[in-house]
């Protein structure tokens, strides 16, 4: 059996084929028994569902697809409604999803991003390395974004908003809903309860033995915990990044145009109509929710699966002023609310919309008809 290093194992083709092969990939009952470990098998489908190249739908039809009994496949099914259910949240609360959304997070000491976790320096072996394999992959393990998200808001008293930007800028999957109603839940904004996890879980799994760090503690001591040493100094997090090369203004035709854009880059959406095919890449949106290189990189690369993708860097309106009237569609999103033209719904798994305070009352009105 071959053992594949971190960056073997998530790594992310950009190619259409490629990300096909991998939803073939999918083993829904190891998915659901090891998905909480760090070799457990992931589907590894967040970076292309967070740049809508595919969609939870689409990978819920092919688990359909495979014929397996609903209590096979039903924990997959489950943690691609908790994407649904972010994004419905995104759309009924907008901007509010950036601060504290029900409650007030308390015991707030410090601001900024702990520099143990940018540098990777917190002296827990797993996080540290998870962390430096974060920024050369782009991605981390869901429990691992847990556990750091516990270490900054539970344990270094940091406000969730500035750590939860820190790891939506530096991850392929970023997403803003996703990300930052998470970091809410663990830092006990979204829900009343924080979470919190010990050294003994981390070993657990992430085939780990250390001791004697400031996690090494039995669950009631965290109630008394004294903000560790170790994440008492912090900085913004804040990344820079250069832009792509954008077309000419002569080269946006006056026609029929669909906007794509960082959470739209599906390569069949209207796959055979003959249209002007734009990404559209707004540094307004980039300045105020920044990304990684990294991450604006694989995008643009992710673009290539879209035939005659013409890419502008500008804005909006720059674009509507340079097609001069022509038809323009776009796909709904809480980032496309000053687009004008067409709007198209997203593919969602079913036809529950609207805010649910916690994800079960959501999940028990879609498991109706996702277990059909």
């Amino acid at each position: 059996m071959q053992v594949l290093n971190t960056e073997q194992q998530y790594h992310f083709p950009s190619d259409w084929d490629s990300i096909q092969d991998r939803i073939q990939a999918i083993d829904p009952i190891k998915y659901a028994s090891t998905r909480n470990y760090e070799n457990g098998a992931l589907t590894l489908l967040g970076p292309y569902i967070s740049r809508g190249v595919i969609s939870t739908k689409f990978i819920f039809e092919h688990v359909k697809s495979l014929d397996l009994a609903w209590k096979s496949t039903e924990k997959l099914v489950q943690e691609l409604a908790w994407r649904d259910y972010w994004q419905q949240i995104w759309v009924a609360k907008k901007t509010q999803i950036e601060s504290d959304l029900n409650y007030e997070q308390k015991g707030v000491l410090n601001s900024g991003v702990p520099d143990a976790i940018v540098e990777a320096n917190t002296g827990i072996e797993a996080i540290d390395t998870a962390i430096n394999n974060f920024y050369k992959t782009g991605y981390l393990h869901n429990h691992m974004r847990m556990y750091i998200a516990a270490i900054c808001c539970n344990i270094g008293k940091y406000h969730w908003s500035k750590p939860a930007q820190w790891m939506y800028a530096n991850l392929l999957d970023g997403d803003l809903a996703s990300n930052h109603l998470s970091w809410q839940w663990v830092a006990g904004t979204f829900s009343n309860r924080k979470y919190v996890a010990n050294q003994e879980n981390i070993n657990k799994y992430f085939n780990s033995i250390q001791r004697n760090t400031f996690l090494d503690v039995p669950y009631e001591a965290f109630n008394n915990l004294e903000v560790p040493t170790e994440l008492r100094q912090s900085n913004d997090g804040i990344t820079k990044i250069k832009y792509p090369e954008s077309v000419s203004p002569e080269a946006i035709e006056k026609k029929k145009t669909l906007v794509y854009n960082y959470y739209n880059l599906d390569p069949l959406w209207h796959e055979e109509e003959d249209v002007q095919r734009v990404l559209l890449i707004e540094p307004d949106v980039f300045e105020r929710y920044p990304i990684s290189q990294k991450c604006m990189d694989f995008a643009v690369e992710l673009s290539a699966n879209i035939k005659n993708i013409k890419i502008m860097v500008g804005s909006f309106g720059s674009l509507k002023d340079q097609i001069n009237g022509a038809e323009i569609i776009f796909k709904e999103h809480p980032l496309n609310a000053h687009y004008e033209g067409t709007q198209e719904h997203r593919d969602w798994m079913t036809s529950v919309h609207g805010y649910f305070p916690g994800f079960f009352k959501f999940w028990n009105k879609a498991k109706k008809e996702l277990a059909k």
